[in-house]
């Protein structure tokens, strides 16, 4: 429906990843519910990669296992590479995602493989997963800039989202991983890009590194995207590039869109609450600004 905005929160995979201070399962869970009783319908929970490269995830199989069960509610799982994808479909997750980075140094420094072999994996990736029955989408990760080759050229994420979408998979994301891109540049490259996916629902992943990420997720929405990633309290982070801070914050896009007429199903009153319930565990404050400063109308003059 063209005035209906699917949020999918990405807090307690891509908001914790990163974090310094280990969090244990039990409070991963409890993130991961509160968000759900938020109203929250669609969620990265977890990463199947080496949990020496990223311990924060180490106890991703425990979170599938433990996972609340609401109406409704999907749940996504990262995989990088060949193991992590056996790991996920033996753990039972309904929702498989997969990175493909434009550039061969952030590829191989993310990934250990060059991009064409990267591409190659996830290819075949796909066709593993479809044989099983699950839903495999696909972030094109970098897709407005790289931290060690600088600018990306529009025709290579053009490149690989028509490789995707030739191999079928259910689902492509441009992601702004190092927070470089402004508006325009989402236009631009969401123009260029959804010629060659045909049915296939685009969806757009947004760092606020540089104060852009809201005025990048405006953009998107007003190009046509209307699936959209986003992490409760601002949190997160890619720990394999450098400077790559936050996620823009759940709550601030929830206030973007419900202010300009959107429905998202999501309780922001709760997504707040949330946020506000995490700086204990981080023992760090949200860079999110909508929990500082509140929903206007304030709720007594509405």
């Amino acid at each position: 429906m063209a005035d209906k905005v699917e949020i999918v929160e990405v807090g307690p995979r891509d908001g914790l990843q990163s974090q310094p201070r280990l969090v244990d399962t039990a409070t991963k869970l409890e993130f991961i519910t509160r968000l759900v009783d938020a109203g929250v319908r669609r969620l990265e929970v977890a990463s199947f990669v080496n949990p020496k490269r990223v311990p924060q995830m180490a106890d991703a199989d425990a979170i599938v296992a433990g996972l609340p069960r609401r109406d409704g509610a999907r749940y996504i799982g990262l995989v990088l590479n060949e193991q992590g994808l056996e790991r996920a479909l033996a753990s039972g997750i309904e929702q498989l995602n997969c990175a493909a980075v434009t550039t061969d140094t952030f590829c191989q420094r993310n990934q250990g493989r060059s991009a064409a072999e990267m591409l190659d994996a996830i290819v075949a990736m796909a066709r593993r997963a479809q044989d099983a029955g699950r839903f495999f989408g696909v972030t094109i990760a970098a897709s407005f800039g790289c931290p060690f080759e600088g600018e990306v050229a529009p025709a290579r994420v053009v490149e690989i989202a028509r490789a995707l979408a030739a191999a079928g998979v259910d689902e492509i994301a441009l992601a702004d991983t190092i927070g470089v891109a402004v508006p325009a540049d989402v236009t631009r490259l969401v123009e260029a890009v959804r010629p060659v996916l045909g049915a296939i629902p685009l969806r757009v992943h947004f760092h606020n590194t540089r104060n852009t990420g809201i005025g990048n997720v405006y953009a998107a929405v007003e190009a046509g995207v209307r699936i959209v990633d986003a992490s409760c309290g601002g949190v997160g982070g890619c720990p394999f590039a450098p400077g790559a801070t936050g996620n823009v914050g759940t709550e601030d896009v929830l206030y973007l869109l419900h202010r300009m007429g959107y429905r998202t199903g999501i309780d922001i009153d709760g997504v707040i609450a949330t946020a506000k319930w995490l700086e204990g565990p981080l023992e760090a404050a949200m860079p999110a600004m909508v929990s500082r400063a509140g929903v206007f109308p304030p709720p007594a003059a509405a």
